[in-house]
């Protein structure tokens, strides 16, 4: 999902402005190898970063796609699964949608998508263009570069779950950097990494622990579900959603090769509940915070309190610190992003399990 970045003076600005002109140096060009495509985010000169979960690595691929576009601000596509079912040859009930990324520049949609599930899916990356069209992205002669994540849970690790596909959660791009949340194999397993781009420099992890005030205790184990880099004061930070659900804040500089950093955990925005994606975007003089969750709606979260907001240290019977509102009306919501300054671009489930693309104003 393409990330925001709140300015010092909360201002938002495009990530990926910073290295213009530089996105492709050192990139070879043809057929990038995916065993599998999750999380998206855009970087500059439309260049794409994604995550290959199994195995374990980020992939960085040109997309071509610079010319800034006409946005389709009403976009509404019902039953995308059937839909892209039927550009992938499958059935809907075996299309999984990962993660969408909206192009800052032009406007267009990426997903990536799963055709089949489990150990057997193939993965394949979608674009939607204006209102209605949806295309497969070909990536047989792309530029494009990767990097391998040091310290990666093993595969075929034994247990309930497999940690191997947590070894990237989320990404972000940030001051020509890329920022990669997740699982490594090593003691504390909860991790940040942030990677220079164009890739050269070590990947290896930032160990990460957070107070849990709903589990009333210290976590290095569990990973961020989902992330949007923020300036709090005069420092980049790192705005983290973990399960059950604690927002949590890292200092950006703190996210170094090696090093061992704890949170600072600023909410607890109730329990039992799975962050699904995050935003940020200003509207009328706020910035303000979009997160869709699995069991508690998409909470509206406004950050002016975020600075002065004491860190949570003790047990929490639900919620406590910077506080939010629940939007009656965003219903169903399983991603995320921003299309312009106004607008969001959402995937929906309806209650008869119809899976809906469209724009929605932004509140």
């Amino acid at each position: 999902m393409n990330r925001f970045m709140i300015g010092a003076v909360l201002t938002l600005m495009v990530a990926s402005g910073a290295h213009a002109g530089k996105a492709t140096a050192g990139m070879r060009v043809g057929a990038p190898s995916f065993r599998s495509m999750g999380s998206l985010t855009f970087g500059p000169e439309g260049v794409l970063f994604i995550a290959d979960t199994k195995a374990a690595a980020i992939i960085a691929v040109s997309t071509d796609d610079t010319k800034p576009g006409k946005a389709a601000m009403a976009l509404k596509i019902a039953g995308l699964e059937k839909k892209i079912a039927g550009l992938l040859g499958a059935e809907p009930k075996d299309i999984v949608i990962e993660d969408m990324a909206v192009n800052p520049v032009s406007g267009n949609i990426y997903l990536s998508v799963s055709r089949g599930r489990g150990p057997e899916a193939t993965p394949a990356l979608v674009r939607v263009k204006g209102e209605s069209e949806v295309e497969l992205v070909a990536l047989e002669k792309v530029h494009f570069s990767e990097v391998a994540l040091p310290a990666a849970p093993a595969e075929g690790t034994p247990g309930r779950s497999n940690p191997r596909l947590e070894s990237i959660t989320d990404l972000a791009f940030q001051d020509g950097r890329l920022l990669v949340a997740g699982l490594s194999n090593e003691e504390f397993a909860a991790t940040l990494r942030s990677i220079p781009f164009p890739f050269k420099d070590s990947a290896n992890p930032t160990s990460v622990e957070i107070y849990h005030g709903a589990h009333g205790r210290f976590e290095t184990r569990a990973p961020i579900r989902t992330f949007v880099p923020f300036m709090i004061g005069k420092e980049a930070h790192v705005l983290a959603a973990y399960t059950c659900t604690p927002l949590v804040q890292f200092p950006l500089s703190a996210i170094k090769p090696g090093a061992k950093i704890q949170g600072k955990t600023i909410a607890e925005l109730g329990n039992r509940n799975r962050p699904l994606d995050i935003i940020a975007y200003q509207k009328d003089g706020r910035v303000n915070l979009l997160m869709a969750n699995s069991a508690r709606g998409v909470m509206k979260i406004v950050t002016e309190s975020i600075e002065k907001a004491e860190p949570i240290t003790a047990p929490v019977p639900d919620k406590k610190g910077v506080g939010y509102e629940t939007l009656a009306d965003w219903t169903g919501i399983d991603q995320l992003d921003k299309l312009n300054n106004k607008t969001a671009v959402v995937l929906r489930r309806d209650e008869g399990g119809v899976l809906t693309l469209e724009t929605r104003p932004l509140p």
